[in-house]
């Protein structure tokens, strides 16, 4: 059989820094192909080229036997060729149908009536359930995916990037968009996936590609003589821990405290409902929930980016309720944030630069007003050694990086700053499993050190191994909280569900 689309000795430099060296790898009709890589080994950039986004400094690209020169996402998109990014490209005060029809019309006017009838049609045809009729900004991150999904093929596409696709959705999610896949698959419909997810690679995968440093260094066609742990070795280079080891240890003085919070969000609709939570010294407590049931605005309101609008924040015994957020920080509460681009990077400044945001005035980054290069220099150097930023500078923009490596400016920084309270929220998403590894490690070193941690995370396997305790948000309302060695997968998920008790929790 031909192969759709065949990539020969691509390669793609930025500066000094060699991103694609020599890749060659095939795709065949109605193939799921999964390219598998650390943080920076070069997926999204050899997707980038083939979408045109890039162009390649050496070799060639065959579509059905054929060389092709694609010199822009528009001609990729003539071509057949889809891309679906790992932040999503959808403008949110349009509908559905307006983005997908976005750049497609030619002539003066648009019926829009009968793109929407189209949409809905289309949206039948492969089971890709969106109204054409709602806004963007109110749909949930799933939904926007199938919107993303449903454009490429809407536009006639048979060839299917997808960058991430999983990285912020929910476990029911993650299911319906593999079944869209697989239907997709039986039309004929050819499919790269990119994911850090060993198990979700192995249960869709056809073929597993590995990249490493730039470099296709091997193909796995036989996945059913596979396992995570082989493909995590093949993928880093070395022995790699699936899972964690958390040894047992006393709690100590309550450092947060939550006391019948509520909060409203930017509308002025109350989110937050009365919740009440305590977290101790040296304990990790787990909020699981599906996404979108308060968990941004109860972090907001803990760490001063939303007021509370009833109820009490008290940290380490001390009211911080109506704070500011340079007070949350310098009452020692740091943020690993959810959005990496909208809160926690400022993508135009450098690598350097985005490592020091929140403590660029202290000693001894800063003396007397003034700067301390030499300073500021060594020590964000030493941070890109010890967290693995594959950047080809401290120089460069944060925005030039990979997700994973932008994550782990973010992660590296908060860290750094020792926190009394640490609120993390998704902080491994986008990592590969050197780096979930790695950060997960830290997160428990933090621990060990008798720091306070909120860990916010949609991957249920995450929080019940690093949690003492794990807290479970409905709809703004605290369900209740189990002990980690009382806690089951079905009890928990039965209080995301909204049904109230422990005892759901500890339900085998």
């Amino acid at each position: 059989m031909e192969p759709v689309l065949r990539v020969h000795n691509i390669t793609k430099r930025f500066g000094s820094n060699v991103a694609n060296d020599h890749i060659s790898f095939d795709l065949y009709p109605g193939e799921i192909h999964a390219l598998l890589g650390e943080n920076g080994a070069g997926k999204s950039t050899l997707m980038n080229v083939i979408y045109g986004v890039y162009g390649a400094d050496e070799g060639e690209i065959y579509l059905n036997g054929k060389p092709v020169e694609i010199s822009s996402p528009k001609h990729a998109i003539e071509l057949g060729i889809g891309m679906v990014h790992q932040h999503f490209m959808l403008i949110p005060a349009f509908t559905v149908a307006e983005n997908i029809v976005l750049g497609m019309q030619k002539e003066l006017r648009l019926d829009i009536k009968d793109a929407e009838a189209k949409i809905a049609a289309a949206s039948e045809k492969y089971d890709l359930r969106v109204d054409p009729h709602a806004l963007v900004s109110t749909l949930s991150v799933g939904e926007q995916q199938r919107v993303e999904i449903l454009k490429v093929l809407f536009r006639g596409a048979k060839i299917l990037i997808l960058d991430e696709p999983t990285a912020v959705l929910t476990p029911q999610e993650i299911t319906e968009l593999f079944a869209t896949l697989e239907r997709l698959k039986k039309d004929g419909v050819s499919i790269v996936f990119i994911s850090h997810k060993l198990n979700e690679l192995m249960s869709i995968s056809d073929r597993i590609s590995i990249l490493r440093r730039g470099k296709i260094t091997g193909c796995i066609d036989d996945l059913a003589n596979c396992n995570p742990e082989a493909l995590a070795s093949a993928m880093v280079g070395r022995q790699v821990t699936l899972g964690v080891e958390k040894p047992e240890q006393e709690a100590g003085e309550v450092v947060l405290e939550l006391d019948h919070l509520s909060v409203c969000n930017e509308a002025k609709k109350e989110i937050i409902k009365e919740f009440s939570l305590q977290i101790r010294a040296g304990e990790i407590v787990g909020l699981a929930g599906v996404d979108g049931n308060g968990q941004s605005e109860l972090v907001k309101g803990i760490t001063g980016l939303l007021p509370a609008t009833g109820g009490a924040i008290r940290i380490q015994g001390v009211d911080m309720t109506g704070k500011t957020p340079r007070e949350f920080i310098d009452a020692g509460v740091g943020h690993i944030p959810e959005d990496r681009h909208k809160q926690g990077l400022v993508l135009s400044m450098s690598v350097k630069e985005n490592l020091f945001l929140e403590t660029i005035q202290d000693r001894p980054y800063t003396k007397r007003h003034l700067l301390q290069k030499k300073a500021i220099q060594e020590k964000a150097k030493s941070l890109q050694e010890f967290y693995d930023i594959r950047a080809a500078s401290l120089e460069v923009p944060a925005g030039a990086l990979s997700g994973g490596n932008q994550q782990k400016i973010i992660v590296g920084r908060i860290l750094e700053q020792d926190p009394k309270l640490l609120v993390a929220v998704h902080p491994t998403r986008g990592l590969d499993i050197g780096a979930t590894e790695f950060v997960h490690k830290c997160l428990l070193k933090a621990r060990a050190e008798g720091c306070a941690i909120l860990l916010v995370s949609t991957e249920l396997d995450e929080i019940l191994e690093l949690s003492d305790q794990i807290a479970v948000i409905y709809e703004g309302e605290c369900m209740g909280v189990v002990r980690d060695r009382d806690a089951t997968k079905e009890g928990i998920g039965l209080l995301m569900a909204g049904v109230k008790g422990t005892q759901a929790a500890t339900a085998s």
